[in-house]
């Protein structure tokens, strides 16, 4: 379980992490039995917290085996019990990961990235997760460190080439917008313009996530347990005297995916 298996990296982080659940408790201490959970288990049986707050999932069908359930999510609280972040989802098979709510938290995630340099920058591409399940939701990060004296067009920049994270389409995955940081304004006076540029290092980060697995080629056996994602880095770059040729840099990064713990406890719910 992935929540269980950052539980030390949490703490490191001074983090701890509670569950709420409409299970009742024996079903939970059954789950928490088969799967070795450390961390708090709360029972809401009949979901009277859960609708307290708002929280109950009305796309679920009443009478059936979810019927409530919250709509997935978490409230990221300080030492003062004030609520410092929420990351919450429209269907309960969609979850955020770790380490893609740390990363929007502003904390560093350490994964492998792939680097590439040229003329005008550094861009490394990573990922918050290596390994996942459908409905896991995570984070494609870009890190660029521009060259000194280098600026690259953010958007808005009208007649030029705007820095822009372009994906290709993969078969289960969904692609959401990629989040830009603040741009500064660049006054260029010869040509009497301002346009909004990145000249410090800084991230371009888009959200992803895997509904389903993709399915097997005819013939091929099980489906694929790795997927790959694709796309490029558009961006262009000037000094203060010369504008360079917009370029592309192509990307890439692999997943293994693994399957869903469907088992069910036998405790009454």
């Amino acid at each position: 379980m992935e929540l269980q298996s950052r539980v030390d990296d949490l703490k490191r982080r001074g983090l701890t992490m509670t569950a709420v659940s409409y299970d009742a408790r024996a079903v939970l201490a059954d789950f928490a039995s088969r799967r070795a959970i450390t961390f708090p288990l709360l029972s809401d049986p009949g979901s009277p917290t859960i609708r307290a707050y708002g929280l109950l999932n009305t796309t679920v069908q009443p009478g059936t085996l979810a019927d409530g359930v919250p709509f997935p999510g978490v409230f990221v609280l300080d030492a003062n019990g004030r609520v410092t972040g929420k990351f919450f989802e429209q269907a309960y098979q969609e979850r955020y990961t770790v380490s893609s709510m740390l990363v929007k938290l502003g904390q560093s995630v350490e994964r492998p990235a792939a680097e590439t340099v040229t003329p005008h920058l550094r861009a490394r591409a990573s990922a918050t997760d290596g390994a996942v399940v459908p409905g896991r939701r995570i984070s494609l990060m870009v890190d660029i460190v521009p060259n000194g004296g280098i600026h690259v067009y953010a958007p808005g920049a009208e007649g030029y080439r705007p820095i822009a994270l372009v994906l290709n389409d993969a078969t289960g995955v969904a692609n959401g917008e990629t989040v830009y940081p603040k741009a500064e304004p660049y006054v260029f006076k010869p040509l009497k313009e301002t346009v909004p540029v990145f000249k410090a290092p800084f991230r371009l980060v888009r959200d992803i996530t895997f509904q389903r697995l993709p399915p097997p080629a005819a013939g091929s056996g099980p489906a694929p347990q790795t997927v790959t994602i694709s796309g490029r880095l558009d961006y262009q770059a000037c000094d203060d005297r010369v504008c360079f040729n917009p370029v592309s840099i192509p990307l890439s990064w692999s997943f293994e995916i693994g399957a869903l713990d469907r088992e069910r406890s036998g405790a009454k719910r």
